[in-house]
């Protein structure tokens, strides 16, 4: 006994279904394509850049250099976030108070003494800052999720973990001071992410 013979009607129904689905393939690479903002590489992914270093085989970067994630550099106030934090970075690596004091809210120059943050920062080399994300916080302020490492001798090293390289990972709070973007103290609590490089 033989099945019947399909329908015309079911004949046509693969092709079409085929035909559909390519066009909506089609399309939506169009799209992306099209509303890809300019800055974004086209073979984007969701995960965060990996962290900068002259040991990935491109050109080296420089100590105090800040790079971003795609999702941080898409916030509107990105730029200068990165200008913000490449200059308290490079204030710390070349020992610059007047830099520091500059980059910094007047509260956390009040809690630091020109002595103690010349003490604090002594042996200290910073590097690999990347910038995960940046949030608002309260008002005007915001959030900025960075990430980098830390290089000091043992002895200049927090009480907590005295270790001559760290890698820390922490939310700096950012507020606009005299219409200026400003780095605040870091919120009081817990030791903030930290690992033995």
């Amino acid at each position: 006994m033989t099945a019947p013979a399909p329908s015309s009607r079911q004949r046509w129904l693969v092709p079409v279904v085929v035909v559909v689905l390519s066009v909506t393939v089609g399309a939506g690479l169009l799209a992306r394509e099209l509303y890809r903002r300019p800055d974004q590489p086209a073979d984007d992914t969701s995960a965060p850049a990996p962290a900068p270093s002259s040991a990935s085989g491109g050109a080296p970067v420089a100590a105090d250099a800040v790079e971003m994630t795609d999702d941080a550099r898409a916030h509107p106030q990105a730029d200068a976030v990165r200008k913000l934090l490449q200059q308290y970075f490079q204030a710390i690596n070349t020992k610059q108070y007047p830099l520091w004091i500059s980059v910094v809210s007047a509260q956390r120059v009040a809690e630091q003494s020109q002595t103690a943050w010349r003490n604090g920062v002594r042996t200290t080399k910073d590097s690999d800052a990347l910038v995960y994300r940046i949030e608002r916080g309260s008002g005007t302020s915001l959030r900025v999720l960075v990430g980098f490492t830390s290089v000091q001798d043992r002895e200049d090293a927090p009480l907590f973990f005295p270790e001559p390289c760290i890698k820390w990972r922490l939310v700096l709070p950012v507020i606009v001071e005299k219409a200026s973007l400003k780095i605040d103290s870091v919120d009081k609590g817990p030791q903030p992410e930290h690992e033995k490089c």
